[in-house]
């Protein structure tokens, strides 16, 4: 068996394995084959490796020190399909997003300061940038804190994570159909691309209430077949081409708010529902509420969400709360930040088969 060095980390609501890309193959070929034999792909429980058996516990986060000026390291999130043999490069992860900062600052990568760090972080899935904001009283790493995000136990130090130029992130355009709206399936939907391209669809819309639970959902086939027709015809208009092997865009059910948020969601990865809500979702939804003639504008009443602040989000595990800021000489750029908290689970060596090479 050949061993290679590991940490688990929890990032918000997700959990995975981060590595340095330095002790992982330069072929991005032996690289893919290797991460999917030490989670364990292609069993529902990833039993021979240490994934989850969920696709919120089958993530990994790879670092390395950025060579560009206005990042400090280097981030490249790899979805582990579960049940296939298959990983996926296309989107960004926020929750791992997390554990990048700390992991940096931990590993040498940044240094820290006496009270605050702050990590400017490259998304190499999307190719934009995100500040996160890591708590280092006297220079080390704190994950102990009285923060809590609903969907994790507990409490513990907060991250808080600003995502500076998310717009477009991988077609180019906010609203890459060009338009806030668009009708498919006669079902008023809007694609949007911010942090991470979604269709949207208000739940009414395919015979939900909004408030089902994931397992529901999951349960219902034919809504699943429905829901994702649908999301194959936004893949293609917003120029994705054929997504069925892709997990972008992610389908959103949204409906109002029960609890004295925003609005509530149901959040697909995108064929099963997340039991809480993506960070990177929550940073396109907040942005779809203030984006007039959207559906969640429209739904929510466009004159009232207008230069909204602050939205917060109704999940199946709670709620998220997102700040959102105006920047422009007419604060036509959002800027939107979200709190969550990450925590060191082990560090030490994963171990593969000698047959999955390091040799890139």
């Amino acid at each position: 068996m050949q061993r290679i060095p590991c940490v688990l980390m929890r990032g918000g609501t997700s959990k995975g394995p981060v590595f340095l890309a330095w002790d992982l193959p330069v072929s991005i070929e032996q690289r893919d084959e290797l991460l999917l034999a030490l989670m364990g792909s292609g069993h529902e429980l990833e039993i021979d490796g240490i994934g989850g058996g969920s696709p919120q516990t089958s993530k990994v986060a790879i670092v390395s020190p950025s060579l560009h000026p206005d990042a400090d390291v280097d981030y490249l999130f790899v979805q582990v399909m579960v049940s296939s043999r298959r990983v996926d490069t296309a989107p960004n992860c926020g929750n791992m997003l997390c554990a990048v900062g700390p992991f940096a600052i931990e590993q040498g990568l940044v240094k820290a300061s006496q009270t605050m760090t702050s990590v400017r972080i490259r998304n190499l899935n999307t190719g934009t940038f995100v500040t996160s904001e890591v708590q280092t009283p006297q220079g080390k790493v704190s994950y102990e804190g009285d923060t809590e995000i609903d969907g994790v136990p507990g409490s513990a130090a907060p991250v808080q994570l600003t995502f500076l130029d998310a717009a477009g992130c991988k077609t180019g355009k906010l609203f890459p159909t060009g338009n806030t709206q668009d009708v498919f399936d006669d079902i008023p939907v809007t694609c949007i691309d911010m942090a991470m391209p979604m269709v949207l669809i208000e739940a009414r819309h395919l015979g939900k209430r909004g408030d089902e639970t994931p397992a529901e959902l999951d349960a219902d086939k034919k809504f699943l077949r429905r829901l994702e027709a649908l999301r194959l015809r936004a893949g293609a208009a917003m120029g994705l081409g054929d997504v069925k092997g892709m997990v972008i865009p992610k389908p959103v059910l949204v409906s109002p708010a029960k609890a004295g948020g925003t609005l509530q969601v149901r959040y697909f990865m995108p064929h099963s529902c997340h039991r809480s809500l993506a960070i990177t979702g929550s940073i396109g939804l907040a942005t779809a509420c203030v984006s007039q003639g959207s559906i969640v504008a429209q739904m929510l009443g466009d004159t009232a969400t207008a230069r909204l602040q602050h939205v917060r989000i109704e999940h199946p595990g709670g709620g998220i709360d997102v700040v959102l800021s105006y920047t422009g000489d007419n604060g036509e750029t959002i800027r939107a930040s979200v709190v969550r908290t990450a925590r060191r689970l082990f560090s030490g060596f994963v171990y593969a088969p000698v047959s999955q090479r390091l040799a890139g």
